[in-house]
């Protein structure tokens, strides 16, 4: 009976700090008293007078220190790379503690009581604009010459040479391998067509008939790799690799490019052929059952490593436009989080793949259009991803509706839900346990010069809903 009350109680929701009041007149005094005359800071998130700003920033923050050239802005901050491409424990993975929970809504519950995680604290924690932020231009115009001139990746020659010592490293890797290589598949960014002029991951996954199971990959899999590192580096190009932390199931290093203008960071991977290089719908059927009903971990990475091509392929298909506007919302993402402390060192967000899945389905929402705005573009996924909890996306191009896989899948009613289009057994969302910071960021980024006041526009109009 208690519980029927509370749930037809009515709650305000303050937009500025995501705290809960009984009434609107509640919320207006709340508002009045604590966010009237403020803003946030884009260093630290904390609301300051807006008269104090300035002062805010000059004794609180070196801005000298902070100054980074955007064309070298990556490097000092590279990407997060997960050491598995399932982590379904994420979701429910305490951001401060690390310790799982049942539901999505039990941790939440643990961090506001254990943590004292609130809404100011979360904006603390979330939001970190760089100096060099694209959501400081001011025009559409400057955008465009922006991403012309730092995130599309240089053409002519300096691409063509890129790619041949892509190629020629790919070639050195397979040769220092101490199995045989029967087939490899190439992903990343760079094979998706979604790298930037700064920022260039390559995903490299070796099949070998001396993989004969699942089981012998297992076995194998870290002295092969420990054998490749070796081989490495004996080998000529050892002073242009720099090997970086190990993951359990892949050899990872960075590899500088064309002169040392440029650095690829690589994930070499290997497994069985679980499927070959064109499998009928029976055989990945197949697979899809022996994922859903595997308990355990490893294995599951292996599956997934498997099916690698499907991902890069749905990615790589998308138009040029698409390719620039994920681009352009992957620069938003590393520009505009905080780095975790050791308060929230365990804090997850959304993966590079998860960004570009959601971006690639409102695009579609909008039609496919060939060409659009990048600012409309832009503002449209950002509103999307404020209302991250409506988050629904599924595609059917590797299995159908009535797979009771899928169907199992859907039964799950998390949210935001993203079916990974090559795996129907993974919401890609499960790999982050900070979504609501991701809204938070969000929302504080389309009240910034780029974006503020800007109305949708054809194809762009049912972002108006949202």
């Amino acid at each position: 009976m208690c519980r029927r009350i509370m749930q037809a109680i009515k709650s305000y929701n303050c937009i500025r700090c995501g705290n809960d009041f009984a009434s609107q007149i509640a919320l207006n005094h709340h508002f009045q008293a604590k966010h009237i005359g403020r803003v946030y800071c884009d260093k630290c998130g904390i609301e300051v007078l807006r008269e104090n700003l300035k002062e805010h920033e000059e004794t609180v923050h070196d801005q000298d220190k902070h100054k980074l050239v955007c064309k070298n802005l990556y490097w000092d901050k590279p990407l997060q790379r997960e050491d598995k491409f399932v982590a379904l424990e994420k979701a429910v993975s305490c951001r401060m503690c690390g310790r799982v929970f049942g539901t999505i809504h039990s941790r939440e519950q643990h961090e506001r009581q254990a943590h004292h995680f609130t809404a100011s604290q979360r904006a603390r924690m979330s939001t970190a604009f760089s100096p060099d932020s694209v959501l400081d231009l001011t025009s559409s115009v400057l955008l465009q010459n922006f991403m012309e001139t730092y995130l599309q990746p240089e053409m002519g020659f300096v691409r063509m040479a890129c790619a041949g010592e892509i190629e020629e490293c790919i070639d050195l890797i397979q040769e220092c391998c101490p199995i045989s290589v029967t087939r490899i598949i190439k992903g990343g960014s760079y094979f998706k067509g979604t790298d930037t002029r700064d920022w260039s991951d390559i995903d490299i996954v070796m099949f070998s008939s001396a993989l004969m199971s699942l089981d012998d990959c297992k076995e194998k899999i870290a002295t092969v790799l420990r054998d490749l590192e070796y081989n490495l580096k004996l080998s000529l190009m050892t002073n242009r690799i720099l090997m970086e932390k190990k993951s359990s199931l892949s050899l990872r290093f960075q590899f500088k490019c064309f002169k040392d203008l440029h650095i690829h960071h690589f994930d070499v991977m290997l497994c069985c052929d679980l499927l070959g290089p064109t499998p009928a719908q029976d055989v990945k059927r197949n697979l899809y059952r022996q994922l859903f009903n595997c308990g355990d971990d490893v294995k599951i990475q292996l599956y997934s490593i498997a099916l690698l091509q499907y991902q890069v392929d749905f990615v790589k298909t998308s138009t040029v436009g698409v390719k620039d506007l994920i681009r352009l919302v992957k620069h938003w993402f590393r520009t505009s989080f905080a780095k975790p402390t050791e308060a929230n060192r365990f804090r997850r967000l959304p993966s590079s793949y998860t960004m570009e899945l959601i971006t690639i389905h409102v695009w579609q929402l909008a039609g496919k259009p060939i060409f659009f705005s990048l600012i409309q573009g832009l503002r449209a996924v950002l509103k999307y991803l404020v209302n991250c909890t409506d988050i629904f996306i599924i595609w059917y191009d590797h299995y159908d509706k009535n797979f009771h896989i899928v169907k199992k899948a859907l039964q799950k009613q998390s949210r935001p839900f993203v079916l990974d289009p090559a795996n129907p057994t993974f919401n890609v969302c499960e790999n982050s346990n900070a979504w609501d910071e991701v809204t938070h960021v969000a929302r504080q980024s389309l009240l910034k010069p780029l974006l503020r006041g800007i109305q949708a526009k054809v194809p762009w109009l049912f972002t108006n809903n949202w």
